[in-house]
């Protein structure tokens, strides 16, 4: 195998743990209250706008900007829960596509109104240069992004299935009623994992906007990425969304290499259809 052909591999695992990283709290999501969230993107791309903010602002990068978006965007997940979703779940499941779509519109229209539609971008040396691993050149802010991702990913299961406030989650995940005579508050657990997802989100787009553009429609191409990864890797999955958006990631790369990167998506998507016609419920999911 080609040292190009392995650099390209790297490559799209390290964009693909960045891709199981913001898939991973759409997934925590939907396991918990069975609410797809149409916004998810957009709470991408508001991570990525504020790690622009705080560059332009205060000259910093991820160091300063990642743990902003993460308090942000947990923010905002709490208020989106006690004052959208909380409402909304009580209706029927068009209420709630429709909520979160409108969401979407809302924080997407914002950004254009105080940004502008002009292609954004940081500094291709905000983080650093290139390295050379192995004979491998990976670039800096790749590197980070990919290696703080996976941790943060791996780091989300462990919380879920290892620690205390992870089972009380899951417990009302399975049953709220039963949750809820054990002592537990379905309502903090939820608005818990609404501020985990859309944390999770935030340090995403702090990581991804130092190597992609940043304009406010960049929500609707990472929402769909989201999407397909949480569906390949099982609804409700976090390990599930880490396989396949490590699997996502290093497609997308060989296809963009070996065919071009007109047809990357084009690749994807039919190889996910595939999957899906013989396992619908995905690598990790159950039926």
């Amino acid at each position: 195998m080609s040292s190009t052909l392995l650099q390209v591999i790297a490559g799209g695992l390290l964009l693909g743990a960045v891709y199981a990283l913001f898939s991973s709290g759409l997934t925590l999501v939907w396991g918990m209250m069975n609410i797809v969230n149409f916004a998810h993107g957009d709470f991408v791309m508001l991570g990525m706008y504020v790690a622009f903010v705080v560059y332009t602002l205060f000259g910093a990068g991820p160091l300063l900007g990642a743990p902003l978006a993460i308090l942000v965007l947990a923010t905002l997940g709490v208020v989106v829960y006690f004052g959208l979703i909380r409402d909304i779940m009580k209706g029927p499941m068009l209420a709630q596509i429709l909520g979160t779509f409108g969401l979407a519109l809302l924080l997407r229209y914002s950004v254009f109104w105080w940004f502008g539609a002009n292609f954004l971008s940081l500094p291709e040396n905000i983080v650093g240069g290139t390295f050379d691993i192995l004979g491998l050149r990976i670039q800096a802010s790749r590197l980070l992004a990919g290696t703080v991702a996976l941790a943060v990913t791996l780091g989300l299961h462990l919380l879920l299935t290892r620690t205390s406030l992870g089972s009380k989650m899951l417990a009302v995940a399975e049953d709220s009623t039963a949750a809820q005579l054990m002592g537990i508050r379905p309502d903090t657990m939820q608005a818990i994992a609404w501020a985990i997802a859309a944390g999770a989100t935030g340090l995403a787009g702090a990581l991804i906007a130092t190597f992609f553009y940043i304009v406010p429609t960049v929500g609707e191409t990472l929402a769909i990425v989201a999407f397909v990864t949480v569906s390949l890797g099982g609804f409700g999955s976090v390990p599930g969304a880490l396989v396949a958006g490590l699997l996502i990631g290093v497609i997308e790369s060989l296809s963009g290499f070996l065919i071009g990167a007109v047809y990357k998506d084009m690749v994807v998507y039919a190889l996910f259809l595939g999957f899906l016609w013989f396992r619908p419920q995905g690598l990790m999911g159950r039926l």
